[in-house]
C-alpha cells in the first residue's frame, strides 16, 4: 500500500495544482464567497477523516447552547438523500448521516440540518420560524462558497497534517498551506499524559502563527443501551463482541478489549447490511455488542435493544480550555457579520 502511494505521486502533484488554483481563485474574489449577518464557526480539517470533527462540534454545542439558539450544518456524509432537510421527529440516520442524526439524538433542542450546498443551507436555515443565533458548520474547511466568521482547523497528534502529503500519495485534501486561513489549530487525540516538552516541540512544526491548542479524547465510564448502563469497568471482563466503522479505531478498541473479545472493524461511515447484521449477531451469539455512538445510530433497528451498547466520547482539553471558551464566546458574543 505505501508503495502504491508512492507510486501515485505524479497525480498528487496534479491534486496539488488543482486545489491550490481553486483556493487562488477564491482568495483573489474570482470566485465568490459569500457571508452572513450571523456567527458562522466552521470545524475542518486539511485530511480526510480521524481528527474529531463530530466530538469538537458537540463541545462547541454544550459550550454556546446555554446561552444562543445553535444550527449545525453539514453535508450528511453517505446519507441516503439529497438537498436541504432539517432534522425532526420523522428523520433517521439514512436521511441525515450517522454523524448528523447522533447529534440530533443528543441534542434535541438543536436545528440539525444537513446540506452539501452549505450557502443554501445556511439560507434554509436563516429563513425557518426558530432563527439560529450561531451556525457551526461541520466539515466545512474546504467548502469556500461560504466564508466563515471564525475557522478552526483540526489535526491528528498522531498524524499532522505538516507530515503529511497530498492525495493520493497522502492524505491531505488541499496543500499544507491552507492552514493559513485557520483563525485557530487545534491538535486533537493527544494522550493524556502528554508533557509540555512535547507540546512545545508541536507548536514548533505548526509554523502558521496560530493560536494552537491540546484536545484528548474522553471515552465515558459507562456503556449504555436502550434500556440498561454497564460500567466499563464490568462489560470489559465480560466476553463481547466489539464493533466500530470509524477512521481510527484502535483507541476505542484498546479502551475495551479483553483477550478473548471477537473484534469486527468496518470502514469509517459503513452502510451495515442484511449480510453485515446476519453475520454480527451469528458471531455475536448471546454475548452483547459494543459499538461507537456514530455505528450504534446505524444499528439500533437492527440488533436487540438489550444486546447493543455504545460506547460514548467527549472532547476535553489538555489544558487552556477556559481560554478556548473564552475566544469562542467572544467571537459570538461581539460578531454581527463574517466580513
Amino acid at each position: 500500500m505505501i508503495l502504491l502511494r508512492k507510486l501515485l505521486f505524479p497525480f498528487a502533484m496534479i491534486y496539488w495544482l488543482v486545489t491550490s488554483i481553486r483556493n487562488y481563485l477564491y482568495d483573489c474574489g474570482f470566485l465568490k464567497s459569500y457571508t452572513f449577518e450571523i456567527p458562522i464557526v466552521a470545524v475542518g480539517n486539511l485530511s480526510v477523516g480521524g481528527t474529531g470533527k463530530t466530538p469538537m462540534i458537540e463541545y462547541l454545542v454544550r459550550l454556546l447552547s446555554e446561552n444562543y439558539s445553535v444550527a449545525t450544518l453539514s453535508r450528511g456524509y453517505k446519507r441516503q438523500s439529497t438537498g436541504f432537510i432539517l432534522a425532526d421527529a420523522n428523520t433517521d440516520a439514512q436521511t441525515l448521516g450517522d454523524e448528523p442524526f447522533q447529534m440530533h439524538q443528543k441534542f434535541p433542542d438543536v436545528q440539525v440540518a444537513v446540506d452539501a450546498d452549505r450557502k443554501n443551507g445556511i439560507e434554509q436555515l436563516l429563513a425557518q420560524s426558530k432563527k439560529p443565533e450561531v451556525i457551526l458548520l461541520d466539515d466545512a474547511f474546504q467548502h469556500r462558497k461560504v466564508k466563515a466568521g471564525f475557522y478552526i482547523l483540526l489535526t491528528a497528534y498522531d498524524d499532522l497534517f505538516t507530515d503529511d502529503w497530498m492525495l493520493p500519495t497522502g492524505n491531505l485534501r488541499e496543500s499544507r498551506s491552507g492552514a493559513a486561513r485557520a483563525d485557530m489549530i487545534i491538535v486533537t487525540k493527544c494522550p493524556k499524559t502528554i508533557d509540555e516538552i512535547a507540546l512545545s516541540e508541536i507548536r514548533k512544526k505548526l509554523k502558521y502563527n496560530k493560536l494552537v491548542f491540546f484536545t484528548a479524547i474522553a471515552y465515558d465510564e459507562s456503556v449504555y443501551s436502550a434500556d440498561s448502563i454497564k460500567e466499563v469497568s464490568e462489560i470489559k471482563h465480560t466476553p463481547k463482541l466489539l464493533l466500530a466503522g470509524i477512521a481510527k479505531p484502535k483507541p476505542f478498541f484498546a479502551y475495551l478489549q479483553q483477550e478473548n473479545d471477537i473484534v469486527l472493524t468496518y470502514p469509517d461511515h459503513h452502510d451495515f447490511s442484511e449480510n453485515d447484521i446476519h453475520s454480527i449477531k451469528k458471531q455475536a451469539e448471546d454475548k452483547p455488542i459494543v459499538t461507537t455512538e456514530k455505528d450504534y445510530v446505524r444499528l439500533k433497528n437492527h440488533i436487540p435493544s438489550k444486546q447493543l451498547y455504545y460506547l460514548p466520547i467527549k472532547t476535553s482539553f489538555v489544558s487552556d480550555s477556559k481560554n478556548f471558551d473564552q475566544i469562542l464566546l467572544n467571537y459570538v458574543g461581539t460578531s454581527t457579520t463574517n466580513r
